[in-house]
């Protein structure tokens, strides 16, 4: 869902005060070692390094941005050389600064950010979810936003919390059964002298990597696949796989049968008890939709009732939450306006954003009211409503054009 925004770029805006902007060359040696590579890019800057109390995170920053920034450390409306530079853009990209507490904004005398302000830009969303993924992601958000309300601040670990939600608890017998690589193989029948063994006959031996089995397709070499470790020669369309584990053994079968009649460049499966109990079990790679749209349907065909577990933070095929798709964000190159991440996968790259997002929700309510200060019950929303700023409709966890175009 793209956002409708409003005009507000008439607005006095000005640089957060919660921030101190440092040059590269003028940062600890241990830290500009870590920026190292970003450095390397010819628009890098430096960061913007939040100051003691502030609650917010250390953000990496170009050369266009630290001018904005520097510029409006004087109160005033976006300057005119920024309408140039941004074009159409110009009110997302200073709605992503605002709501990320970078930049502040007037409203009634005051100047707001966070939360309080996104409303300013666009409607809020309702935060409806549609089907049975998109409620549970947003079960998920409401989960990490309750750690944040316990005092867990640190949106790695609130990452790592989105990103693992809806994984089973590894009990003694899943961890008796499946205890490493060899043990999954023979347990979903295609070790050697197993019933689905001969169904591997045009994949290559399993690379292990990451905690993942990786098989990569013979016919499916010259297309564009995922390669170990998350790298992508290309567009990489992802299928996720998911029924429950007590039913993955006995329907394995006809999910390989599936994956070869589409000609899946690559798949990959949890190499031990823990991959096999998380909810993206079985993750399949295709370099169009409509390739992965065939393989869900012969999937769908071969599980048909099989109970599924479902991954948060993807988008729904079919209904019940045993398929669906994402697909993994360009690598970032840290052009104008943009993060400095490299690639990551497409469920990382979103619980990172949220994550973010809840700890700015969270940390802007205790700023505004630190008397006060406690759970809103609103940062979920905050978290969801930041994230359509990328292009993403969180109604249904799509990927929209907007996350695959350079701004």
């Amino acid at each position: 869902m793209t956002p409708a925004f409003h005009t507000t770029l008439a607005r006095p805006l000005r640089a957060s005060a919660r921030y101190d902007l440092v040059l590269y060359d003028r940062l600890p040696e241990a830290e500009r070692r870590a920026l190292a590579e970003m450095a390397r890019s010819p628009g890098f800057y430096g960061i913007l390094r939040p100051r003691e109390g502030s609650g917010l995170g250390l953000k990496a920053v170009d050369r266009d941005t630290a001018l904005l920034f520097l510029t409006l450390r004087e109160p005033g409306p976006l300057p005119s050389y920024a309408h140039a530079v941004l074009g159409e853009s110009a009110q997302r990209t200073v709605a992503r600064l605002v709501a990320d507490g970078v930049l502040e904004i007037e409203d009634g005398g005051a100047f707001v950010s966070g939360p309080s302000a996104l409303g300013l830009f666009q409607a809020t969303s309702a935060g409806e979810a549609r089907g049975r993924l998109a409620a549970l992601s947003v079960a998920a958000l409401r989960h990490a936003e309750g750690l944040g309300a316990l005092g867990l601040d640190d949106p790695v670990r609130l990452s790592w919390s989105l990103y693992t939600y809806n994984r089973r608890p590894l009990t003694p017998r899943w961890a008796r059964l499946l205890t490493g690589p060899e043990a999954v193989q023979s347990w979903l029948g295609i070790a050697p002298g197993g019933p689905h063994r001969a169904l591997l006959e045009t994949w290559a031996r399993p690379i292990t990597v990451d905690g993942w089995l990786s098989w990569a397709s013979f016919r499916g070499r010259s297309e564009p696949v995922a390669l170990p470790g998350g790298a992508s020669s290309g567009a990489t369309y992802k299928l996720y796989i998911s029924p429950q584990p007590e039913v993955l053994a006995e329907g394995f079968g006809g999910i390989l049968a599936a994956l070869a009649a589409a000609r899946a460049p690559q798949f990959k499966i949890g190499w031990d008890a823990w991959g096999v109990l998380r909810p993206d079990k079985i993750v399949a790679y295709f370099p169009s939709f409509e390739r992965l749209a065939e393989a869900a349907r012969a999937t769908e065909e071969h599980l048909a009732g099989a109970p599924a577990q479902g991954v948060p933070f993807t988008s729904e095929i079919g209904g019940d939450g045993l398929l669906s798709w994402g697909m993994d964000p360009p690598e970032e190159d840290g052009s104008v306006w943009r993060g400095w991440s490299g690639r990551e996968s497409w469920r990382l790259w979103l619980a990172r954003r949220l994550a973010s997002a809840l700890v700015t929700a969270q940390t802007t309510a205790q700023a505004a009211a630190p008397a006060t200060a406690g759970p809103s019950g609103e940062a979920w929303r905050f978290a969801l409503d930041r994230l359509r700023l990328e292009g993403v409709d969180t109604d249904t966890w799509t990927p929209g054009a907007l996350v695959f175009r350079q701004e």
